[in-house]
């Protein structure tokens, strides 16, 4: 099914593969998939399943091995000129999952936030790159007289805004933020989704979310795809994972969220581990169930999860 809306980003048949000869791992297998202009797309697996990976990749942190990354119709993967390397790093921004790893504790605020700009913005004086500090700190909820300060200073919520600032005030394109939230607070972690959800929705901005916990993925995301072993095995619209989920693997990744009520929690049937393995080595392909959901199959497989959604 052809979808009208606009492709920012495409990923092809990315491979990354670590080591060679024997030791040779493949971290990430055959990977294709588009993000639309102001969505936010999940890439959701287990720890190892190759999905934060694939998300510095797509940031130029990692090389691929072989496929290409496509950003607002321009190949970025493997060696591009300097000027589009400056435009990608303007365009494209990530938000680490540690707050406190990834701030210079011996900058202050100041400079941690505007750091960025000494390279893409060389035509402002001091006074202008201050004053984009301080608009970037207030959209994240902080004032501009924390920019004298050190990160040591904060908590942990504050740690991450000010990381968030620091990609806000490049004006990105598209956001890769990487577990933002598993190193916070319960008490604070929706306060970061919410701003998120409306720093999106005033900059127009379209964000990759990768995470491991599909109920965070369900509150933000509009399309999940789920990873396994460095490959896409599902990927729909998020509300279609989780009302009918196909591929075995989704399955077990929705029965390890908790269920907030003992009677429940108790009769359900947790799928066996070998759910989330691959148990032969049949020929599988992505396959367009139903418009929009795609699942990694054989033909036998693929007949079964229609067969699956016509009794459904």
């Amino acid at each position: 099914m052809q979808d009208s809306r606009e492709v920012l980003l495409s990923v092809r048949d990315m491979r990354i593969t670590y080591g060679s000869g024997r030791k040779a791992f493949e971290a990430v297998r055959g990977v294709s998939f588009d993000v639309y202009k102001s969505e936010t797309f999940g890439l959701a697996g287990e720890s190892g399943s190759g999905k934060t990976t694939i998300g510095r990749a797509i940031i130029r942190m990692i090389p691929l091995s072989s496929g290409e990354v496509v950003f607002g119709g321009r190949r970025i993967s493997g060696k591009i000129t300097k000027k589009l390397d400056e435009e990608v790093i303007r365009k494209i921004q990530m938000i680490f999952q540690d707050p406190m790893a990834s701030l210079n504790e011996r900058a202050k605020v100041d400079y941690i936030v505007g750091e960025g700009l000494y390279n893409v913005r060389r035509d402002l004086n001091n006074e202008e790159r201050i004053a984009l500090v301080h608009a970037a700190l207030r959209d994240v909820g902080l004032l501009p007289e924390f920019a004298s300060r050190f990160p040591h200073e904060f908590s942990g919520g504050q740690r991450q805004r000010i990381g968030i600032a620091r990609a806000l005030i490049m004006r990105p394109e598209l956001i890769v933020a990487d577990e933002p939230i598993s190193a916070l607070d319960v008490s604070i972690r929706a306060q970061v989704l919410n701003l998120l959800s409306a720093l999106q929705k005033e900059h127009g901005l379209t964000y990759i979310f990768v995470a491991h916990d599909l109920s965070v993925m369900r509150y933000i995301t509009d399309r999940i795809a789920i990873i396994r072993l460095g490959e896409i095995v599902e990927l729909a619209p998020t509300e279609l994972v989780f009302e009918h989920p196909l591929h075995p693997y989704t399955k077990a990744l929705l029965q390890a969220i908790p269920v907030p009520n003992p009677r429940v929690e108790k009769s359900r049937r947790i799928l066996p581990n070998d759910a989330r393995k691959a148990t032969d080595d049949a020929e599988r392909a992505m396959c367009e169930i139903e418009p929009g959901h795609f699942v990694l199959a054989t033909g036998e497989e693929e007949e079964m999860y229609r067969r699956f959604l016509r009794v459904g």
